[in-house]
């Protein structure tokens, strides 16, 4: 009978096996020049495998409690993978963050550009774009004759994202600006112009599919109802929550971040509303940033700072993880901020990527100055790269594919906070930079449930009391009760309402890491060891929010 991480182990080879794009994100040197099999018989023999090892894993003898942390996490996701499949919502995947949509066009970020041999692989893989879109296209129309389809804001804003790069808007196209970067002529640059024309051809096959065939089938309605928000709430946070009592909890939480911003602004700006002191502070030239160029040098040296002032301090953090590299991601998504994990060897670092309006030149860094330490260190790379080093004690599932929101974007939240606690957020602007993304993530939890859930405005909140949320009041929401830029708040709402459950993950995973450090400093009293605690839990690798609770209980 094979062990646990045997199983882990060889899914992980089956899914890199199966999915070329994962081989990229995780630095196999595998089928680098073709794209996953999106199409109904791709996405059907993924769920062969994982049933297949679904049922090996329930059946694994368990040798301690490693193996049954071990367990736990991989059942725990691909239960879950299994039931969305089950439910369509494979066949339906389609929102403007995190969809083939993108996912197809990020892989090219992630690919080696130094050598001939490299921009040859980038140019196979870019004219394997229009079949792998093409089986995309198929299970899209497979989900809608089945009933299961995205609503039309999602297929909208989608096409609007394959118009930008395929260049049907005027823009250059992303695959044409990629080859020309390889600056290759002869027959290697012959290849990248003409696998270059086929992707943004079929880009913009797409973007015509989706106006003319997808959205004629597709609800106007945002709203993905009470079962199927449970089941990726779920996905999501790896816990089955009380929804009503996480609404509450959020007005509440909610209500103690704005009176302390409140206060923090009268201290920055006397006689001023919160909007008057962010106009303010946008236009103080402490805080201005003006161009993309200097945006990205200010995040890396921000974040090239933070490592080096909490490494052997605070954090122990190997010669190995030292690096994070800071992009501008390229035009055509929503705005704002992810990270992409170093690859399994470590030869590919970390790296933050910013995603602003094409044109934009106008920055405020005490907006931003938080988010660097989310993506970075403490936050994500910290966490995800400190998994991926740890080979000695987690197998690879635990190490290369088991990041869940709930436990990943709460560790991240929690560590902005962790970076005021330690001193690095002194300066008045950052601080309530800090409080607004708290407060913003806080917004999140109550506009998602109650947008999906369709719930009642409570009484005393001064919002529209006794009204039930719609996509238009969880704009006004965010547009009047937050900081929010307008642009941002407007790609937010879209982002919710596509990709349902999610959003709350940040707010309610930091309250389990709070809770559990709260818990950790009251059973240990004055041998409590912040920087042993962070250590040990880091290493014991993503996992949902349940069984967080119980590991870190053991800390």
């Amino acid at each position: 009978m094979d062990s646990i991480n045997e199983i882990s182990n060889r899914f992980v080879e089956a899914r890199v096996r199966l999915s070329p794009m994962t081989a990229t994100e995780l630095g196999h040197d595998v089928r680098q020049d073709e794209l996953d099999d999106f199409s109904p018989d791709g996405l059907s023999e993924l769920h062969e495998t994982v049933k297949l090892s679904l049922a090996a894993a329930r059946s694994a003898e368990l040798h301690g409690p490693g193996d049954e942390s071990a367990a736990a996490t991989f059942i725990e996701r691909i239960q879950l993978q299994s039931e969305m499949f089950e439910a369509g919502l494979d066949h339906a995947k389609l929102n403007v963050i995190a969809s083939p949509v993108q996912e197809v066009r990020q892989i090219f970020d992630m690919m080696a550009t130094e050598t001939d041999d490299d921009w040859a692989l980038i140019a196979r893989r870019m004219a394997a774009v229009p079949q792998c879109l093409a089986g995309y296209r198929r299970s899209l129309a497979h989900g809608a004759d089945h009933g299961v389809v995205s609503a039309v804001r999602q297929i909208a804003k989608c096409a609007e994202q394959c118009d930008t790069w395929a260049g049907v808007t005027g823009s250059t196209p992303f695959f044409h600006d990629l080859a020309a970067r390889a600056d290759r002529d002869g027959v290697l640059g012959e290849t990248l112009s003409s696998g270059a024309t086929a992707a943004s051809e079929a880009y913009g096959q797409l973007g015509a599919f989706l106006r003319n065939d997808l959205a004629p089938t597709a609800p106007h309605r945002d709203a993905v109802g009470e079962q199927t928000y449970r089941l990726q709430s779920r996905f999501f946070t790896g816990a089955t929550l009380d929804l009503q009592e996480s609404y509450d909890w959020a007005w509440e939480e909610f209500a103690g971040i704005g009176a302390e911003m409140q206060r923090v602004a009268g201290r920055l700006r006397p006689g001023m509303s919160l909007a008057e002191t962010a106009e303010s502070l946008d236009a103080d030239p402490a805080y201005r940033i003006t161009s993309q160029a200097a945006l990205r040098d200010w995040m890396q040296s921000l974040s090239d700072g933070a490592v080096a002032a909490v490494r052997g301090v605070h954090f122990d953090i190997p010669d190995e993880i030292v690096t994070l590299e800071c992009h501008i991601a390229p035009p055509g998504a929503g705005l704002g901020a992810y990270y992409n994990p170093p690859s399994d060897d470590l030869s590919r670092p970390g790296s933050m990527w910013w995603k602003v309006m094409a044109d934009s030149s106008d920055f405020a860094s005490w907006r931003e100055t938080t988010t660097v330490y989310h993506e970075g260190v403490p936050g994500h790379h910290l966490q995800m790269a400190t998994q991926v080093y740890a080979k000695d004690t987690l197998n690879d599932f635990q190490r290369l594919m088991s990041f869940i929101s709930g436990h990943g974007e709460g560790w991240a939240l929690y560590a902005e906070r962790l970076m005021l606690e330690l001193g690095f957020l002194e300066d008045g602007g950052d601080l309530l930079g800090l409080l607004d993304s708290q407060l913003f993530r806080t917004a999140r939890v109550i506009i998602d449930i109650g947008m999906h859930l369709e719930l009642v405005i409570p009484r005393g909140s001064g919002f529209h009391p006794g009204e039930r949320w719609t996509p238009d009041l969880g704009l006004e929401f965010l547009l009047t009760r937050t900081l929010s830029e307008p642009q941002h708040a407007r790609d937010e709402v879209d982002r919710y309402l596509g990709w349902a459950g999610q959003a709350p993950a940040y707010k309610l995973g930091e309250r389990v890491w709070l809770a559990a450090r709260a818990a950790a400093m009251a059973r240990h009293g004055d041998g409590f060891d912040l920087r042993a605690f962070h250590t040990a839990a880091l290493k014991l690798g993503g996992m949902g929010l349940d069984p967080l609770v119980d590991q870190l209980a053991k800390l």
